[in-house]
């Protein structure tokens, strides 16, 4: 059977620059683009020229290489021609290979927004579209509000896509803009557009206003059209876009799709998914979400010990996908629920092999289990698993020891006469058998702990240069004044590496210390394979920490 081309348009630089809390800068936009043609998408859609400094400088060079570069914009004010419409020419006199004209497919909202009439829309529709075709552009029209406007005026929305069409538009892209369409709503309508336009000259554009937006994108690819548009991780205004992160390995990796359709991604392409994934979370300084679909760092992550048992027969059992098809990895999580399949996978995820029948497996069990019951929780945190597996096998080198630790907040008047808060942190560390005092000032006593921890280890000062702590979470276990607290730290270095440790304690600087001191120790143990030397012996826990 002969599959049909489907393509890709991604409208993260423009469309995903709507999130709140999201500015690109050039050098954002470069990089972003740069990611998204690694994966391959068919077109790249960059932002708007001549609305702002960022997106003119943007599309002064074009700047893909196998992408079709896209500029957004609106199609030509009601009362001037194209050619006198200065928003028009921004994209035609710009580097893109392609522009695509926003237009609306309701009348109330051509009436509402626009002040005009149906027909003077329309006629904005074909005199845009003609100026840009002629001009070399290939043209697309995003036609806004379609499934509203369709639902309240099924005539005069065949119109906008039947001029854009007779105009010479080589897209007509239909948008769920307030992302309210159902996806049985969806396949009707696009199935009765299908009467006046061809799939193949039809996109779809959805929203994630009731986390339908893959659904509604898979639901119209089923109906017909051969365009689907969305972002990278969702991004965009209000709840997002469709998550071309989950939709395009969809396509790509099951079989209903894979049979009938083929993009330009190429399924070894998918192996890079989760990287670039976690690279656009790193751009925009945000933790990837865990749950994910395909890339989460949970995503193949099984906790309960008889899961982990069967998944250690047939992957297949728990896994929808294989994680290696999308980078991903498979993570076996240890808890109160874990069993040996559990224990014995997560310690080969961290190069620890043991035989079942090992006396320290039971030993490291029943330890991680005792530890959980105290406020512990290692499934969300493997590097202070590892930390733990280590130190109970007796394989842990002792990096460096604390020998005392303290921090201070103090509220004063500086000089001029404002009121201040000042947090200072010393730390006195031994690493063989030297004594090394630091003191730090920071943003609150954790970040002043950090900073002062860090500040000199000796003779492993160099080992920990890319580290940096990126998140931290605070979790109250019990009530009241005497509560157990578990703070969580995450922490990257400059591998892009990110690994989350656990500190536990009745306090809450003794509880981030503990955490803090395990993300280093495991960064060094990260590079003692690199190491010139190893120090033998066994660590010793940070003093004051709990546990």
């Amino acid at each position: 059977m002969s599959r049909e081309r489907l393509y890709i348009f991604d409208t993260t630089l423009r469309d995903g620059a709507q999130t709140a809390g999201i500015e690109f800068s050039l050098e954002d936009k470069i990089a972003i683009a740069g990611l998204l043609e690694e994966l391959g998408v068919d077109y790249i859609e960059g932002g708007y020229p001549g609305a702002n400094p960022v997106d003119t400088a943007f599309f002064e060079t074009r700047r893909t290489g196998e992408a079709v570069f896209t500029a957004f914009g609106m199609t030509r004010r009601a009362g001037r021609s194209a050619a006198n419409d200065p928003g028009v020419m921004g994209l035609v006199n710009s580097a893109a290979d392609a522009a695509c004209f926003v237009a609306k497919a309701s009348d109330y909202q051509v009436e509402l927004a626009l002040g005009a009439t149906t027909a003077e829309h329309l006629e904005g529709i074909a005199d845009t579209v003609r100026s840009a075709v002629a001009a070399g552009k290939e043209t697309l029209i995003d036609l806004e509000h379609f499934f509203d406007g369709f639902k309240a005026n099924p005539a005069y929305a065949l119109d906008c896509v039947r001029t854009a069409l007779e105009a010479g538009a080589r897209w007509v892209v239909l948008c769920d803009t307030n992302g309210g369409t159902m996806p049985s709503e969806v396949r009707e309508i696009v199935g009765k557009v299908l009467a006046v336009a061809p799939g193949d000259r039809l996109g779809i554009h959805p929203h994630d206003d009731t986390g339908q937006a893959v659904a509604n994108a898979l639901a119209a690819i089923e109906a017909g059209v051969r365009q689907v548009q969305g972002t990278l991780n969702g991004l965009g205004e209000r709840c997002g876009n469709a998550n071309l992160v989950t939709l395009i390995p969809t396509l790509v990796l099951k079989p209903y799709y894979a049979e009938r359709f083929v993009t330009g991604i190429a399924p070894e392409k998918l192996e890079q998914l989760t990287s670039i994934s976690r690279a656009f979370d790193d751009r925009l300084n945000r933790a990837p979400a865990r749950q994910a679909p395909y890339v989460g760092a949970s995503a193949f992550a099984t906790k309960a010990g008889i899961h982990a048992s069967a998944l250690l027969k047939d992957f297949s059992t728990y896994e929808h996908v294989t994680p290696e098809s999308v980078g991903n990895e498979r993570a076996i999580m240890v808890s109160q629920q874990a069993g040996r399949s559990n224990l014995l996978t997560a310690l080969a995820r961290h190069g620890i092999v043991l035989e079942k029948d090992d006396p320290r497996l039971e030993n490291l069990l029943a330890t991680v289990k005792e530890r959980e019951a105290c406020g512990y929780s290692y499934d969300g945190a493997d590097a202070s698993f590892a930390v733990l597996a280590h130190r109970v096998l007796g394989t842990l080198p002792s990096f460096f020891q604390v020998e005392h630790y303290r921090a201070m907040v103090e509220r004063r008047h500086n000089a001029l006469g404002e009121e201040v808060s000042v947090t200072e942190a010393v730390v006195k560390i031994r690493v063989e058998g030297e004594l090394l005092m630091s003191v730090a000032e920071g943003n609150g006593p954790v970040n002043a702990l950090d900073l002062a921890l860090r500040k000199d280890l000796g003779i492993y000062s160099a080992r920990i240069e890319d580290l940096e702590l990126v998140d931290f979470k605070v979790r109250i276990l019990d009530g009241g004044t005497g509560a157990v607290t578990r703070v969580l730290v995450e922490s990257r270095d400059g591998g892009g590496e990110r690994w989350v440790t656990i500190g536990v304690s009745p306090n809450i600087i003794d509880a981030s210390f503990e955490a803090l001191y395990e993300s280093i120790t495991y960064k060094l143990l990260k590079t003692e394979a690199c190491a010139d030397s190893a120090v033998d012996g066994h660590a010793n826990r940070p003093a004051l920490a709990s546990g």
